[in-house]
């Protein structure tokens, strides 16, 4: 059991885009049971492998007291809308409205190779694009309205210097 530090911005590990699994190998299933074992916290929703410092296509969630995980997932769907508070590990301390779709899809697999499909609306869609966009190489503040998004990079500055 191995509870991982969370990489936070401005670490380049989150802006670099994860590598695609392509053999489950030991060092695979021992960052699966990282992810597994540092994503079951109360108040964690999800997390991809580059916040623990691992470049590679695979994230764990907690929802509803479901804990799982996916490898390779693709955001094969999305419809609707929420708009509503999102925060992030690597992100830490702050929390703004951020726009998602509503209801989401990712397809992946699983640490036998079979296929995973995940699925869900609210903070389940909201989750499964949240960790999908972690392991392109991005970040919610990205989806911030231009002036959320200064705020906030300016406040971690701030609190970066001290």
């Amino acid at each position: 059991m191995a509870i991982r530090e969370i990489r936070t911005v401005p670490d380049p590990v989150l802006r670099t885009p994860c590598e695609t699994i392509r053999e489950i190998t030991p060092s695979v299933r021992r960052l699966v049971q990282d992810l597994l074992d540092t994503v079951d916290d109360p108040g964690r929703a999800g997390l991809s492998a580059n916040q623990i410092g691992v470049g590679l296509r695979a994230f764990s969630y907690n929802i509803n007291g479901k804990i799982g995980y996916v490898l390779n997932p693709v955001l094969e769907e999305k419809s609707g809308e929420q708009y509503g508070d999102e925060g992030c590990l690597s992100v830490p301390g702050l929390w703004y409205k951020t726009r998602r779709a509503d209801y989401a899809r990712v397809r992946g697999i699983d640490l036998d190779g079979n296929e995973v499909v995940l699925e869900g609306s609210g903070l389940m869609g909201r989750m499964l694009q949240h960790e999908t966009d972690h392991l392109d190489g991005h970040v919610y503040l990205d989806r911030l309205e231009k002036t959320e998004r200064r705020e906030a990079l300016r406040y971690m500055r701030e609190h970066a210097a001290k």
